[in-house]
């Protein structure tokens, strides 16, 4: 048995824009559904979404079958979970909340097995090795493991160059809304000066020759962004995608059907 190609790293390796979708609703049959609409990834986001190991581990079994390339955000940078992820299947990982080239040299250490980091190793229980059906799994991982980091502070974008120059750290995406919030502009990642850091930032991890990554929920500022270079966004998640849709498909018939007496 192969191992699945990490498609996701091969496209950020050759400049392939990457279109993707935040998944929190913890489902495997929404996920599956999503799976089939064209996305070049899914993300399913475990901070903060109710997911657990098993609830992304299932999902991950749902999307095995189409083309989708199926992205794991943890909550944190527990080595601990994040070993536990990479075992259920999850091959990219996307590390929120980091601020130093110290943190994100710690979490390349966690996703690699010794002697370059501290991995542990049990194939035999985990399905990222098809339970050891994978023949030399471990020649294999590496090029199959992709990291991306997450910055969202003050503190990350002084650090950015840094962050930058790890070796392992595959991508660095940009979080508009806490990177707002930091700013001093809680609630207002379409700010100005919010837009302007974000654009720097693009530029900046491009010119630090890594891949560059950006939330963008508003589908008019996607052209702009990819003028700076970045390279892979997330255009929403699935519950805004559910609550717009859903929004959109009464407000299509309520006022023809107020006007007829019906009832809501």
């Amino acid at each position: 048995m192969d191992m699945p190609l990490n498609r996701f790293k091969q496209a950020l390796q050759q400049g392939r824009l990457q279109l993707g979708l935040f998944l929190g609703l913890g489902n495997s049959i929404s996920a599956e559904v999503l799976a089939s609409c064209g996305y070049d990834y899914l993300l399913i986001d475990a901070e903060h979404a109710v997911n657990d190991v098993r609830s992304v581990q299932a999902q991950l079994q749902a999307m095995a079958a189409y083309p989708v390339q199926c992205l794991v955000r943890p909550p944190n940078h527990d080595p601990a979970l994040i070993k536990q992820l990479l075992s259920a299947g999850a091959q990219t990982l996307l590390v929120p909340m980091v601020d130093t080239a110290t943190q994100a040299a710690a979490l390349v250490s966690a996703m690699r097995y010794p002697p370059k980091g501290f991995r542990g190793v049990g194939t035999a229980l985990e399905r990222s090795a098809r339970w050891n059906a994978v023949p030399d799994y471990f020649s294999k991982v590496e090029n199959n493991t992709c990291l991306i980091v997450q910055i969202e502070s003050q503190i990350g974008l002084s650090n950015l160059e840094a962050i930058a120059q790890v070796d392992g750290v595959d991508g660095i995406f940009i979080g508009p809304a806490d990177l707002a919030a930091s700013l001093g502009y809680l609630g207002q990642p379409g700010h100005p000066e919010v837009k302007a850091a974000i654009a720097q930032a693009i530029t900046r991890i491009v010119a630090c020759g890594k891949s560059a990554g950006v939330f963008s929920s508003d589908p008019t500022l996607v052209p702009g962004y990819c003028d700076n270079g970045a390279r892979f966004l997330a255009l929403g998640a699935d519950t805004s995608v559910l609550r717009s849709a859903a929004i959109a498909l009464l407000n299509s018939v309520k006022p023809d059907a107020a006007k007829t007496g019906a009832a809501y």
